[in-house]
């Protein structure tokens, strides 16, 4: 059985322009996905546009004056369709979740969010850097810096965020800036080993989960790493926009999670949990 899918949007995520909660639900009973979690997102860092920069069209209307606002989470919306998805799919579990970028930074807005509903699942993850034209999504920082430099800058800021934000359960995709990695040049995470341990302990001793995001697969170096901290558990997460990219990559997943330690929870939607019956493998875990 595949394990649940944690990471999750659909159309009330306003980037995702194909998603549909009840399109991925039906995907979801088709292959098999015992559970999943809609973790919309909830964006509140205005972003800088470069001026050229091509946008969705449905994207132009949030941008004025260069400056991107992310609109609000229509929470009554998002929650009236989740209503809906788990009266016409009962055998599917479908939790309530949410995605909020670099929550560190607005922690008023975030409060205020959290206390309007009570979500299953809170995953936190850093998406925005400094730019050459000011605070931008991550991957425009690669044309203002160079790219050691971005992963540098974003693993400290994602450590800055987990030290001054505990409102969340899950780490979402530490590799984050990995996805936009400039073309051919070979991406080592070796490189970055004590600034990836030193994030990884921090997560550890604040008791969180790491996600296996698949939509760029997880380094298992990192995820070694994370066992070697302690890290106790973690979760597997798609970062499906759109209903056809459910559960991608979640086999391959599942087996370096393995490799490296960890076993299915008590749920299948549970985190997966170090598994402390037996000692690994010395060439797994170092």
């Amino acid at each position: 059985m595949l394990p649940a899918d944690n990471h999750v949007h659909s159309q009330w995520s306003w980037d995702a322009l194909h998603g549909s909660m009840e399109a991925t639900c039906e995907h979801a009973a088709e292959l098999g996905v015992p559970a999943l979690t809609f973790t919309d997102h909830a964006d509140f860092t205005p972003w800088t546009i470069p001026a050229g920069t091509e946008l969705p069209s449905e994207w132009r209307t949030f941008v004025r004056g260069g400056i991107l606002t992310p609109p609000a989470l229509d929470l009554d919306g998002y929650l009236q369709s989740l209503e809906h998805c788990r009266e016409r799919f009962p055998g599917l579990r479908i939790r309530s979740g949410v995605e909020i970028s670099d929550p560190h930074w607005h922690l008023d807005s975030v409060q205020k969010l959290l206390a309007a509903a009570e979500f299953d699942l809170v995953i936190s993850a850093v998406h925005s850097m400094t730019t050459g034209g000011g605070l931008g999504e991550v991957a425009l920082a690669y044309d203002a810096c160079p790219a050691a430099e971005v992963v540098h800058e974003y693993l400290a800021e994602t450590l800055r965020m987990i030290e001054q934000y505990d409102g969340f359960d899950v780490l979402a995709h530490l590799d984050y800036p990995i996805r936009y990695w400039p073309n051919g040049e070979p991406f080592d995470a070796g490189v970055f080993e004590e600034e990836f341990r030193t994030v990884l302990r921090a997560l550890a001793a604040g008791g969180k989960a790491l996600e296996i995001n698949t939509k760029v697969p997880l380094s298992a170096q990192i995820l070694r790493w994370w066992y070697a901290e302690g890290g106790a558990g973690v979760t597997f997460g798609s970062d499906a926009h759109e209903a056809g990219a459910l559960a991608r990559g979640f086999a391959e997943a599942v087996a370096i999670a393995e490799d490296c330690g960890f076993r299915p929870g008590p749920t299948p939607w549970s985190p997966w949990v170090r598994d402390l019956r037996e000692p690994l493998r010395a060439e797994v875990c170092e």
